[in-house]
């Protein structure tokens, strides 16, 4: 089968969920024998994975923003100039933000898919799929990209899936008038889309909660390939990791906190505390206040200063538990499919779908506070028999429901089931 993905690029300069989601989704579909593409939209995708290179930039953050706000088509000299590998470096250091202020012209381009700008660039897109070959389906990343469906489905006829996950997070940082606009317009924008799909039932709730008249949406857990992070071997320290964007959404600065207590305490001998995922350059005073928070202890503390997917597999090895205090209820957090696939045990607040994901393998914890984290994360590290039980567990979960090979099944399943109903349709 050959398949297209249509997803936002981060820069590589941090760890970006949604962007891993949809990379781990493509590897497991290539290992399985299918032809993938990935697309990347704003911003390249350099380091994830080895099916990057194929297809161009569309959709290019500099020159989209900047016609965005003029009205005007860029000439081809001024686009040469933003689009380049320097500008589209430097636009990748202030990629990132939490917040959709200042970006709500770009947010309803691409959902709604009518403005002239938006019609330039999808018109670009659809050119080059015309050029090298209609895909079997194509996979877009979010329903905040739910504009460009439509104009594929009239001019391509090509099945679509789009993922669900955190959209949230985004729109609700509108003014409430644009945020209902913007669940309005992936409403309405649904209709050109073969079948929604989701990382864990609390999102799919989510996505109804909000939208109630939403189409079926199916849960497909994501999966990684477990034999990259598979160890015997512990850290001779107990060591706790924390793997996302280190800012204070994704809620490094509770975990420090915590990590302060517990050396406070000191009833866990030699704690250890292990910091990746890399940072954005808005990201550096919240990081100098960690540091700041660290710094009584800072010789039992690492933090890895640049992001790389390839070091994925020994951080999660050089750790006991992993801990991400989300401030946001996330979709699923593959950080714990990863974690899982290594062994390791998580304690994460109550909320969100992280009782979902996490089962039997780990702890979570209410109030989402350092004390309650730190309450969590003592009774787990002092308890041999209950360590060495939630490890058990996370390695039967990443075998049995978190990995790579059950996702591609699932999701081929999926893509078949479009493409048998329309035949069917034509049939008729």
């Amino acid at each position: 089968m050959k398949v297209l993905f249509v997803t936002p690029g981060s820069g590589d300069g941090y760890f970006c969920g949604n962007c891993y989601r949809d990379n781990l989704m493509a590897q497991a579909l290539h290992r399985a024998g299918h032809e993938v593409t990935v697309m990347p939209l704003y911003l390249p995708l350099n380091h994830i994975g080895d099916l990057q290179g194929t297809a161009p930039l569309f959709f290019p953050a500099t020159t989209y923003y900047v016609e965005q706000k003029t009205g005007r088509r860029s000439p081809r000299w001024m686009r040469k100039l933003f689009d380049s590998k320097a500008a589209l470096s430097m636009a990748a250091s202030f990629a990132g933000t939490t917040t959709a202020e200042g970006m709500e012209d770009m947010t309803f381009s691409m959902i709604e898919g009518t403005d002239p700008t938006f019609l330039r660039h999808i018109n670009e897109l659809i050119g080059w799929i015309r050029q090298e070959g209609h895909p079997d389906i194509i996979h877009l990343s979010s329903s905040l990209l739910i504009g460009i469906a439509k104009h594929i489905n009239e001019q391509l006829h090509i099945p679509i899936v789009c993922s669900l996950q955190d959209e949230e997070v985004w729109i609700d940082t509108l003014a409430p008038e644009y945020a209902q606009r913007a669940w309005q317009g992936i409403s309405h924008g649904a209709k050109w889309i073969d079948q929604f799909v989701t990382t864990s039932h609390y999102y799919e709730k989510e996505i109804h909660r909000r939208l109630p008249s939403f189409p079926a949406v199916e849960v497909i857990y994501p999966g990684v390939e477990i034999t990259r992070y598979q160890t015997d071997v512990w850290p001779s320290n107990p060591t706790i990791g924390f793997f996302y964007r280190m800012n204070e959404l994704d809620g490094l600065d509770i975990l420090t906190d915590a990590f302060v207590i517990l050396k406070e305490r000191n009833n866990i001998p030699n704690l250890k505390l292990l910091i990746g995922g890399g940072y954005m350059s808005t990201d550096k005073g919240f990081l100098s206040k960690v540091r700041q928070t660290l710094r009584p202890y800072i010789k039992d503390v690492t933090i890895e200063e640049d992001y790389s997917w390839k070091r994925h597999a020994d951080f999660y090895r050089a750790i006991s538990v992993l801990a991400v205090p989300l401030r946001f209820q996330e979709g699923i957090g593959l950080y714990l499919c990863e974690a899982f696939a290594a062994g390791r045990p998580a304690v994460e607040p109550q909320t969100g779908s992280f009782p979902e994901i996490i089962g039997e393998a780990g702890i979570t914890y209410q109030p989402n506070t350092a004390t309650a984290l730190a309450e969590a994360l003592e009774q787990l590290l002092t308890n041999d028999k209950l360590l060495a039980s939630c490890s058990s567990r996370a390695l039967h979960l990443s075998k049995t429901r978190y990995n790579d090979e059950l996702t591609a099944q699932q999701l081929l399943k999926t893509y078949n089931a479009i493409l048998e109903r329309g035949k069917n349709r034509l049939q008729i």
